[in-house]
C-alpha cells in the first residue's frame, strides 16, 4: 500500500511540475530496438562502445541510447559512433503524457538503464508496456539522490521491476540492499569500460604485403591533417637516419587532401606511392599514402607502432585510440584529444600511450619503438587496458541475446 501511494503522489506532482511534450529525434527505426540509458553522462564513450557492440553481435538490432537532458544529448552527438545502427535522444519530462509518448513512438524490445538515476514514472510505464529492463553499472551515486533519500520504498519498488541488477562495486552492492533488495539478487561486476573493436583485415591481404615488405619496419600516421603534416615529415626524416629502411603509411583525415599531402611529401624529397597502385610498397618505397580509412584494420597489424592523428592541433579531438591498441599498434598522440580522452588516459597511465608535441618528440618515440621488443612493451600493456572490463561486455550481450529471443519466441507461439 504505501509503495503504491508513494508512486501514486509521484505521479500527481510529475502532472503538476513537468513538461507534457516530447519530441523525438527522428523516426523509429524497423525491426528490434534496443532502448541503452546513459545515467552517468560522463561515461558515455562506454556506453557507445557497448552499444556498437551489441549491433554487432545481433544480426538486424538497432539501439537507441538517450540521456538524461537536452544538454547532455548535444555534447552526446559529438562523439556519436559511426553507424547508423546508434540512435540518440533525451528522455521525456516525467509527465505521464510525455512518457507515454516516448514509449509510443521508440516501442524499445528491452530496456538497458546504466549507473541509476531512475525515472519512476518512466520506468513504471515501461513496465506495463511489456519492455524488460536490466540495470547495470550500478553505482553508489547514482541512488544517492533526494528521491532515492526520501522516498526509499519508491526506489525499492522500481528496482524490483529490473529482472537483472549489477553493480559495477561491493559498496554499490551494499547500497542496493540499503534500498531493500536482496543481496543474492544483485551481481557485482566491473565497471563497464570500452574496449577495442578489432578492424576486420583480409588474412590474404596480411599475408602478400607482409611478405612483400620483407621485415621493413613500419609505422602509421593516421588520420592526418593538412597542419599536421610538417610535423609528421620531419619525424619520418629523424627516423630514417636511424632505420634507413623505415616505412611509413600515410592516412590522411580528409580524401581531399591525399593528392596534395603526397605532393608535399615528394617535394620534401621521400619516395612517394600509392596504397591503391598495384605492387605497392616497393623496397624504395619511404611513404606510402592510403587514400582512405578501409584499410586500417590491416594497417594497424602491420605497423607496431602508430600515431593518431588529428590531435596535434586544437579543433579536431582526436580518434579513437582503442582501435590501434586492439590490433597490438602502440599508440603516439598529440595534446589535442578532448573527444576520447578517458580512453588516452587510460592508455597513457597503463604504459600503452606516449604524448608527443612536436617532430623532435615524435622522431624520438617512432625511433625507440620500431625496437621490437618496445613496442611489444606497449602493446601488451595496451591489451591489458582493452580486456579489462570485458566480461560485463560479454555478460551484457549474452543476457540481451537470451532475452530478446525469449520475446521472438513468444510473439511467435502467439502469432
Amino acid at each position: 500500500m504505501g509503495r503504491s501511494f508513494s508512486m501514486a503522489a509521484y505521479r500527481a506532482l510529475s502532472r503538476r511540475s513537468a513538461a507534457r511534450s516530447f519530441t523525438p529525434s527522428g523516426p523509429r527505426p524497423p525491426g528490434e530496438l534496443l532502448w541503452l540509458h546513459a545515467g552517468e553522462t560522463g561515461n558515455l564513450l562506454a556506453i557507445q562502445d557497448l552499444a556498437y557492440r551489441l549491433c554487432l553481435a545481433r544480426d538486424g538490432l538497432q539501439v537507441l541510447i538517450t540521456l538524461p537532458d537536452a544538454g547532455s544529448l548535444d555534447a552526446a552527438r559529438t562523439t556519436r559512433p559511426n553507424t547508423a545502427l546508434i540512435c540518440l535522444d533525451a528522455l521525456p519530462s516525467e509527465h505521464p503524457s510525455a512518457v507515454g509518448h516516448f514509449l509510443e513512438h521508440w516501442a524499445p524490445d528491452l530496456c538497458i538503464w546504466a549507473w541509476g538515476g531512475l525515472r519512476p514514472t518512466l520506468l513504471h510505464e515501461a513496465r506495463i508496456a511489456d519492455c524488460p529492463m536490466v540495470l547495470i553499472d550500478a553505482d553508489t551515486a547514482g541512488f544517492d539522490g533526494r528521491r532515492d533519500r526520501w522516498l526509499p520504498d519508491l526506489t525499492r519498488e522500481l528496482l524490483a521491476d529490473f529482472v537483472a541488477l549489477m553493480a559495477r562495486s561491493f559498496p554499490a552492492a551494499a547500497r542496493l540492499e540499503q534500498l531493500g533488495l536482496r543481496r543474492q539478487d544483485v551481481e557485482v561486476t566491473a565497471p563497464l569500460q570500452a574496449g577495442g573493436q578489432a578492424l576486420p583485415c583480409d588474412d590474404t591481404d596480411l599475408a602478400e604485403v607482409s611478405a612483400a615488405l620483407g621485415g621493413r619496419p613500419v609505422w602509421l600516421a593516421t588520420a592526418v591533417r593538412e597542419e599536421e603534416t610538417a610535423v609528421i615529415f620531419a619525424a619520418h626524416r629523424h627516423a630514417l637516419r636511424y632505420s634507413h629502411r623505415l616505412l611509413m603509411i600515410l592516412q590522411p583525415a580528409m580524401p581531399s587532401t591525399v593528392a596534395k599531402m603526397s605532393e608535399e611529401a615528394a617535394l620534401e624529397g621521400f619516395r612517394v606511392s600509392a596504397w591503391s597502385t598495384p605492387g605497392e610498397p616497393s623496397e624504395t618505397t619511404q611513404v606510402m599514402v592510403a587514400e582512405d580509412a578501409d584499410d586500417l584494420g590491416l594497417f594497424y597489424r602491420l605497423a607496431p607502432v602508430s600515431f593518431l592523428g588529428s590531435s596535434l592541433t586544437p579543433g579536431h579531438g582526436g580518434c579513437n585510440p582503442f582501435e590501434a591498441a586492439a590490433l597490438g599498434s602502440a599508440v603516439l598522440y598529440g595534446p589535442n584529444v578532448r573527444r576520447y580522452l578517458p580512453f588516452y588516459t587510460r592508455l597513457a597511465n597503463a604504459g600503452a600511450a606516449r604524448i608527443v608535441k612536436d617532430a623532435q618528440t615524435l622522431g624520438a618515440a617512432i625511433t625507440r619503438l620500431i625496437a621490437p621488443d618496445q613496442a611489444a612493451a606497449m602493446a601488451h600493456a595496451g591489451w591489458d587496458v582493452i580486456s579489462h572490463g570485458a566480461e560485463l561486455t560479454d555478460r551484457v550481450i549474452e543476457l540481451v541475446e537470451d532475452t530478446l529471443d525469449a520475446r521472438l519466441e513468444q510473439k511467435n507461439a502467439h502469432a
